[in-house]
């Protein structure tokens, strides 16, 4: 899909079909051309609604609200609605509220996130039909966007969009095919990139570390494991920002066998390692001037002979030791190696992604990354960042009492809490263990359990993998810049 942007009137432009989103109840602006026929067919514009009238071949797209995210839904709507009409073109005017950047960038985003299919394994592909979008500078509210504001926020836009489209394939793509070794040669390919490095390391160099937790989930796992370090060095970079992702790229629990139900969406656990190689992707190609690290630890969790067992105990990379007690609880022994990993790099800001704990969904629901850390300020930018970008987050607080929960009579902790109860914390605070004190203030934790991947079509994310947390961390680094 193209665009293109036209200083012009959306009423002097030609395409297949004219695009109007219509707010709420509001059938008064120029742009509505057929009120009587609404009207008519009972149309109210509200949110996700959607009608065409043929005759002038114009859609009609409802949206509560001229809010970025309403924007987005919108446009992505939109697509859906002509995927079985064989329009090629189609013309649409802008929509402000109080930033027409920031509107114009959520109209991009949604015909690119809407615009995703994930079709590799169908036999009979079905792509969209329009090949062309027209963006004419005419506003819906008269807050007019200049052509050079327009055509960087195109550019913008576009790499965030596409980045999170590329997270989107990486989780969506099979066991069988993304295995660790498959996921580090997609790493590499970012390698092209200017100013980027990547590093590749094996088990052998794990061993060397002393990162036995990272190498005890993969003892069972046919495919070895793979530490990835990508590198992003800019000239006179403002801060080191320093990205770690879990990459399970299967997880059947191991010994502590998942329900066969459950093993179904467990591709997915590699979401957090795709997220930080999408948001590195984005971050290199703007050129953003930060020195930017992407660690991800790629493995699997299976079962064997050789399989590490419940009443285990390991030595991570740091020295602790880790009882553990169930063997499911495994993308916090691999972070725990990596974290140790990354903060040698010394970095001014640490977050780690993971789809971590079922515990999260329970606490925020399917659709909302949980938010931890010690620093209210870095978790409130983040949650900022995050609302701006169109993510739902929530915060989940830190405590003394659940920390203790983590206590083990045979090794310095355990891997799960001996309470059912806040489990998305406490994991959290496990992996708190591998936070040295002086990076404490400077570290956060996104649980994107919940939203990385649903089995249904919701707002403009498909059914399958959502690319979650790639824009809301791309959106958080644009407010950094200007500060």
């Amino acid at each position: 899909m193209k665009f293109e942007i036209l200083n012009q009137p959306l009423h002097q432009t030609e395409t297949d079909v004219k695009v109007v989103f219509v707010v709420k109840k509001d059938m008064s602006h120029l742009w509505i051309e057929d009120k009587e026929s609404l009207e008519l067919l009972g149309f109210k514009g509200e949110s996700e609604e959607t009608l065409f009238i043929p005759n002038n071949r114009t859609l009609y797209v409802g949206c509560d609200s001229l809010e970025a995210d309403e924007i987005r839904l919108a446009t992505a709507k939109t697509l859906e609605s002509l995927q079985k009409a064989t329009f090629k073109t189609l013309r649409i005017g802008t929509y402000s509220n109080e930033c027409p950047k920031m509107s114009f960038m959520a109209l991009i985003e949604g015909f690119i996130l809407g615009s995703y299919s994930f079709n590799k394994y169908k036999s009979k592909k079905e792509p969209l039909n329009i090949e062309k979008v027209l963006i004419c500078l005419d506003d819906y509210s008269n807050s007019n966007i200049s052509m050079q504001s327009a055509q960087e926020s195109l550019k913008i836009a576009t790499v965030i969009a596409e980045a999170t489209n590329f997270a989107k394939e990486i989780v969506n793509t099979t066991p069988h095919d993304m295995t660790p070794i498959a996921l580090a040669e997609v790493a590499k390919t970012l390698s092209s990139l200017p100013n980027v490095t990547c590093k590749i390391m094996d088990e052998h160099f794990l061993q060397e570390q002393g990162m036995n937790a990272f190498l005890a989930v993969n003892r069972a796992s046919v495919h070895p494991p793979r530490l990835i370090h990508l590198s992003y060095t800019p000239k006179e970079p403002k801060k080191r920002l320093v990205y770690v992702g879990k990459g399970l790229t299967y997880d059947s629990g191991g010994l502590s066998l998942k329900p066969s139900e459950h093993m179904v969406t467990m591709k997915a656990d590699k979401s957090g390692g795709a997220a930080v190689m999408a948001i590195f992707k984005a971050a290199a190609t703007l050129e953003l001037p930060y020195e930017i690290h992407a660690i991800v630890g790629a493995t699997e969790n299976m079962i064997g002979g050789d399989a590490y067992k419940p009443d285990d105990v390991l030595v991570a990379k740091n020295g602790k030791t880790i009882e553990v007690r169930n063997t499911d609880a495994e993308g916090r022994l691999v972070l725990a190696d990596c974290l140790c990993y990354a903060q040698e790099l010394k970095p001014d800001l640490l977050i780690d992604m993971a789809t971590l704990t079922g515990a999260c969904v329970v606490a925020l629901g399917e659709y909302t990354t949980g938010i931890m850390g010690h620093s209210s300020e870095l978790k409130h930018t983040m949650q900022k960042a995050a609302s701006k970008s169109g993510e739902l987050s929530g915060t989940l607080p830190f405590n003394k009492y659940l920390e203790k929960l983590l206590k083990s009579s045979v090794a310095d902790m355990s891997n799960i809490s001996s309470s059912r109860y806040g489990g998305a914390i406490t994991a959290g605070l496990f992996l708190d263990n591998f936070i040295e004190e002086e990076n404490k203030e400077k570290w956060l934790h996104l649980d994107i359990a919940g939203p990385a991947y649903i089995e249904k079509s919701w707002g403009y994310n498909q059914c399958g993998a959502s690319g979650a947390g790639v824009r809301m961390n791309l959106y958080w680094m644009l407010e950094e810049n200007k500060q």
